[in-house]
């Protein structure tokens, strides 16, 4: 997978972002290509090894943003009782980094939120989820992350009551 300077891309977990440097540096005599990548006030440095596909992808298309969507109006997934077997479960899942996947954690914790109260981590990876789908789903459809937020509340409060 190969980006420009100049591409938006999605990083694993800080979401959205924009290519602004592509830099070569030199570890332990040996090349690696980094992308440099602006995700608001935060600058990340990604190299380009057999890792990348985890780490980078570009931006959902409007349509299969929309029909990943439709996962947050599904029956939720039964998540793990134990506080550290789920955090360990969601952390695995959110390193995926898919538009679907996110939706998923993010529609599974709101069920739980309902049925008991929530450790601290399920409140950061919840948190993490949405912030890197709105950001996300703000820039396919060109509308403000605060528009994309009311669309996600609408969208939980079909299932998730």
């Amino acid at each position: 997978m190969e980006f420009q300077s100049g591409d938006w891309v999605v990083h694993y977990a800080h979401g959205l972002g924009q290519i602004t440097a592509i830099e070569t540096r030199s570890f332990i005599e040996q090349n690696v290509l980094y992308y440099q990548i602006r995700i608001g006030d935060l600058t990340v440095w990604v190299p380009t090894d057999e890792n990348l596909g985890k780490r980078l992808r570009k931006p959902s298309s409007q349509t299969d943003f929309s029909n990943m969507l439709n996962t947050l109006t599904t029956p939720p997934e039964t998540l793990p009782s134990d506080r550290r077997q789920r955090t360990q479960h969601l952390t695995e899942l959110i390193k995926d980094g898919s538009a679907e996947t996110l939706c998923k954690i993010i529609r599974d914790l709101s069920a739980i939120r309902k049925q008991r109260t929530w450790s601290e981590y399920d409140r950061d990876i919840l948190r993490r989820a949405q912030k890197t789908l709105i950001s996300e789903w703000s820039f396919v459809f060109s509308i403000t992350p605060l528009d994309a937020e009311d669309k996600l509340q609408k969208l939980l409060s079909k299932y998730v009551a």
